[in-house]
C-alpha cells in the first residue's frame, strides 16, 4: 500500500496546477518515489511561451541539476579502484597544474565539494568556447586559483562540470557525456536524460526557457539571477544544447531524476541494480564544507561531494529542509532531491527560471512541504 493516498495525491496536484495557474512558469513536471515506487508524476503547461503541451516525457535543461549525475560518474570509478577522493587530480592529469605549484595540491575530494578554489574564471564568460571541450580543458589548465586549495568553500557553477569531466575522460579515457550514460543513465534506464544532446536527438523536443521579473515587488530579492532572461538565453541555442557542459546542460525530464535519486535514498540500489554500495551513497552525501550567508555564495550552503546538504533555509528541500536530504537545484528552475530516512525521492523542473534563493526556492518548498505532510 502507498504511503500516499489518492486525497493527498490531487492536493499535490492542485497545488502544482496553481503554479501554472499563477504563471509561475509556462510547464513543469513533478515526480516523486516513495519506497522505490513511483507514486506521483505530473506534467502541466506548455513547453514554452507559445509552445506544445507539457508532457512528462518532455525534455527540459536541467541547469546545475546535472552535476549530481557527472559527479555519481566520478564515485563508480572510486569504487572500481581506478581513482581516490584524495588523490591529487595532477597524477590523473598532468598538464592541470605545475607540479610544486599550489594548485598541484588540489584534490578529487576538493574538486567534488567546490573547495578547489577553481570557483570562476574566463570559461565561465564565454558560451562560444562552451562547445569545444579541448579549449574549456586549456582554460582550466592555464587558470590559477582563486583561493586556496581545502580552504574556502566556493560554488564552482560551471568549472565544476569540465574538472570532474577531464577527470573522468584521463580515468577511463571516455568523454564524460559517454561515460555517464554507461555508468548512471543506461543502468537505471533514465532513457530520456543526458548531458546535452547527442547528434541522432532532436533540438525541438527541448523545452524553452523563459526569464521571469520578479514576481514579489514587496521585496527585494537582491543580487540574485540579475537579468533572467539574460541568464537562461543561451541555455535556448541548440549548440549549447548539444555541447557538453558537465554542470549545466543535461537535459532530461523530472521522472528520470526523481528515479535517481529514489536509487540513491534506497542505499544505491533500485529495482536490482546496484548503482552504488551503501557506503559510497553514505561517503559522498556527507559534509566537506560548510559556508553562512556571508561566505562566497551570499547564502548558506553545506557541500558534500557533488551535492548540497539540507539543514539551512536556501536548501530547496522543503520550508523545514532535514540535514540529512541531499540533492541540487538548477538555476531557479529545477531541483531533485533524496531523504534516505524515508526513502523518498523527489524532482520538480519548470521551463521558468525564477530568482534562485527566494521565488524559486518557495515554489519548491511548498512542493516538497505537501508531499512530506502527505507520508504516513
Amino acid at each position: 500500500m502507498s504511503r500516499i493516498s489518492d486525497t493527498d495525491r490531487e492536493r499535490i496536484a492542485d497545488l502544482f496546477d496553481r503554479h501554472l495557474e499563477v504563471g509561475l512558469h509556462h510547464g513543469a513536471q513533478l515526480a516523486v518515489y516513495v519506497d522505490g515506487e513511483p507514486v506521483i508524476g505530473l506534467a502541466g503547461g506548455v513547453e514554452g511561451p507559445d509552445g506544445r503541451d507539457e508532457t512528462r516525457e518532455t525534455r527540459h535543461v536541467l541547469f546545475s541539476s546535472t552535476k549530481p549525475y557527472a559527479a555519481v560518474t566520478v564515485h563508480s570509478l572510486v569504487e572500481e579502484g581506478k581513482l581516490g577522493y584524495d588523490d591529487r587530480v595532477v597524477e590523473h592529469w598532468p598538464e592541470f597544474a605545475d607540479e610544486g605549484s599550489q594548485k598541484a595540491e588540489i584534490t578529487v575530494r576538493q574538486v567534488l565539494s567546490h573547495t578547489a578554489g577553481l570557483n570562476q574564471g574566463e570559461i565561465d564568460d564565454r558560451p562560444d568556447l562552451w562547445g569545444d571541450w579541448d579549449a574549456a580543458v586549456e582554460k582550466l589548465e592555464e587558470m590559477d586559483p582563486n583561493y586556496p586549495p581545502g580552504e574556502v568553500p566556493a560554488y564552482h557553477a560551471l568549472t565544476f562540470g569540465w574538472l570532474v569531466g577531464e577527470l573522468v575522460r584521463r580515468v577511463t579515457g571516455t568523454p564524460i557525456e559517454e561515460a555517464a550514460a554507461e555508468r548512471v543513465f543506461d543502468p537505471l534506464g533514465l532513457d530520456d536524460t543526458g548531458i546535452g544532446l547527442r547528434e541522432d536527438e532532436d533540438d525541438d523536443d527541448v523545452a524553452t526557457l523563459v526569464g521571469f521579473d520578479a514576481f514579489d515587488r514587496c521585496r527585494d530579492p537582491g543580487e540574485g539571477l540579475g537579468d533572467n532572461a539574460e541568464v537562461a538565453a543561451p541555455f535556448n541555442a541548440e549548440a549549447v544544447h548539444r555541447a557538453v557542459i558537465p554542470a549545466a546542460n543535461g537535459i532530461g525530464t523530472a521522472g528520470d531524476m526523481a528515479r535517481f535519486y529514489a536509487c540513491l535514498a534506497n542505499g544505491g540500489e533500485l529495482e536490482g541494480t546496484q548503482l552504488l554500495e551503501p557506503e559510497t551513497v553514505e561517503e559522498m552525501t556527507r559534509v566537506e564544507a560548510e559556508t553562512d550567508a556571508d561566505g562566497t555564495i551570499g547564502r548558506e550552503a553545506r557541500f558534500a561531494l557533488g551535492f548540497w546538504k539540507g539543514g539551512t533555509t536556501a536548501a530547496p528541500y522543503g520550508s523545514l529542509s532535514p540535514e540529512h536530504v541531499f540533492g541540487h537545484a538548477g538555476l531557479g528552475s529545477s531541483v531533485g532531491w533524496a531523504d534516505p530516512e524515508e526513502n523518498v525521492a523527489f524532482a520538480y523542473v519548470t521551463n521558468g527560471v525564477r530568482e534562485g534563493s527566494y521565488e524559486h526556492v518557495a515554489r519548491v518548498n511548498a512542493l516538497a512541504d505537501a508531499v512530506r505532510q502527505a507520508l504516513r
